[in-house]
């Protein structure tokens, strides 16, 4: 997305909070649950993540918009790509959003972002396999059509099941939007509807589903929200604070204690904060930020410093103030 005065606003606020630099997960215990910088000068608008369950303490990312159909698999140890992937088999990409891992280690990625929700009648979904090697190659993908029963929308948003490989897509409406269930099994050679099914009560810039498959997180630019998955029919569980910024990007480790939550622009950060839920989580690495929650502008879960008064008022006034300028994306 290209939001210069959205990430200038970013910019801004994080100036405002005054939050220091992530560390790196090189020095953690190399499980993938630590904060990181991803330092390929490439990567410049990561507009997804997903934690590999093959190879422990990567992360696969991609630019919203590139110069070919690339994944990147980033080390969270030490920020350092060490494998990009070109995909076959699929159209020119317009704006990919999101990735998520699926059952048997495959990768979904969602060509789903759509400016104002009226430019494509119909939208990309690709599934590959996940490579047992990392490094550079070129993979074979699976594209699927898919369109939504009630008309075009815009969407950052996509979630696997990991237990059941159903799809999800949850639209990106500034007033809140809903939660797309796809076909039970996609076609590669049809059409795929997808139906709204709950609302979800926020902005949403992307989400990701819990390993066990019990929690779905949801994330914008200034707060996000925890939910029940209840085979679906979702239930409010918690807030959840983020990194003030140009905020694109959510997944869970693969151990599933901690949601990583990254940003665009050359150089971002990927800030490891507990997992819903999680009473296990007052060993934070992320303690070193502030944060937001889509609420109030009060501590995240585990104890971290407050966002300043100041703060707070500078995201209402740019919240409000730019917010039409924010929608295109």
């Amino acid at each position: 997305m290209r939001r210069p005065i959205a990430l200038l606003a970013g910019l801004l606020l994080a100036g405002a909070c005054a939050l220091p630099a992530s560390a790196s997960a090189a020095d953690g215990d190399g499980k993938g649950n630590e904060d990181f910088t991803i330092k390929d000068p490439r990567i410049t608008e990561s507009s997804g993540l997903a934690a590999s369950r093959q190879h422990p303490g990567i992360y696969w990312t991609h630019n919203d918009q590139d110069e070919g159909a690339y994944l990147y698999a980033v080390d969270s140890g030490t920020g350092e790509t060490v494998a990009r992937i070109t995909m076959t088999g699929v159209g020119t990409p317009r704006d990919v959003e999101a990735i998520s891992i699926g059952p048997d280690n495959e990768i979904w990625v969602g060509d789903i972002g759509d400016n104002d929700g009226v430019q494509w009648p119909y939208v990309w979904i690709y599934r590959l396999p996940e490579p047992k090697t990392l490094k550079d190659q070129t993979i074979r993908a699976t594209q699927y059509v898919v369109k939504y029963s009630d008309g075009t929308r815009d969407a950052e948003s996509l979630a696997v099941h990991p237990k059941t490989g159903r799809v999800y897509i949850i639209d990106k409406q500034e007033d809140g939007g809903h939660l797309y269930e796809g076909p039970a099994k996609l076609s590669a050679s049809g059409t795929n509807v997808f139906k709204p099914t709950v609302p979800v009560d926020l902005w949403a810039t992307d989400a990701a589903l819990s390993p066990d498959g019990r929690t779905l997180a949801v994330r914008g630019y200034f707060g996000g929200i925890a939910y029940d998955w209840n085979g679906g029919k979702l239930k409010r569980l918690e807030r959840i604070s983020v990194p003030l910024g140009q905020g694109e990007s959510a997944s869970y480790s693969t151990d599933g204690t901690k949601l990583m939550l990254g940003s665009e622009g050359v150089g971002s950060a990927v800030v490891a904060e507990p997992a819903p839920g999680d009473a296990g989580s007052s060993d934070s690495s992320s303690g070193s930020g502030s944060s937001a929650s889509s609420d109030d502008g009060g501590h995240g879960p585990d104890g971290k410093l407050k966002v300043g008064a100041f703060a707070v008022i500078a995201a209402c006034v740019v919240l409000f103030g730019m917010r039409r300028l924010l929608r295109r994306g």
